[in-house]
């Protein structure tokens, strides 16, 4: 063990430990995506009928994101279809996952496609219908959005869909930690 007693070999200890401790940065980014921004998981308004396609070409997904659905429970309901031809055909029979409390959050644990649609007879037939992809090994490969989405006269929100993103470099922690023994 280290003597710590002289404020020298403190302070040496404190900047090998930063050092050490910079080595293992780390970046930590989650965000939650309110599926269809301002709109909520519904049917599309016949001014706006695609906008689930133009949501998932707008946001990069990436692993340890979730999608929000919003709706009414009373009205609507989200599942998660096995494959694109469920997904096109609108099969609603032997979804992988069915959420249906209103506030339906999906964690995303995995890379590849992801297929969504309305649990409600006759709404995926009405384009509510979702496809999104995920980089599959946490890579972050950028891509232009297709078109930034867009909004009536002032009423653009202040953030469109990320609500989240934590981002704690380990050597600004230690730095925290070094300047408050050193001073």
């Amino acid at each position: 063990m280290a003597d710590l007693s002289k404020p020298s070999k403190f302070i040496g200890f404190l900047h090998y430990s930063l050092v050490f401790l910079a080595s293992f940065q780390t970046r930590v980014r989650c965000y939650t995506y309110k599926v269809g921004d301002l709109d909520s998981w519904g049917i599309p308004s016949s001014s706006n009928p695609q906008v689930y396609d133009k949501w998932s070409k707008y946001h990069t997904l990436e692993m340890g994101d979730s999608l929000f659905f919003l709706y009414p429970p009373s009205r609507d309901s989200v599942i998660q279809v096995r494959d694109v031809e469920s997904y096109n055909s609108c099969n609603l029979k032997d979804p992988i996952l069915r959420m249906n409390d209103g506030n339906s959050l999906f964690n995303i644990t995995k890379g590849g496609d992801f297929y969504f649609v309305s649990g409600v007879q006759g709404h995926c037939e009405k384009s509510q219908k979702l496809h999104v992809f995920v980089y599959g090994n946490g890579s972050y490969i950028p891509s232009a959005p297709a078109s930034a989405p867009t909004y009536p006269l002032g009423s653009a929100p202040l953030q469109a869909s990320a609500s989240s993103f934590i981002q704690v470099p380990v050597f600004m922690v230690s730095a925290a930690i070094v300047s408050f023994y050193v001073i």
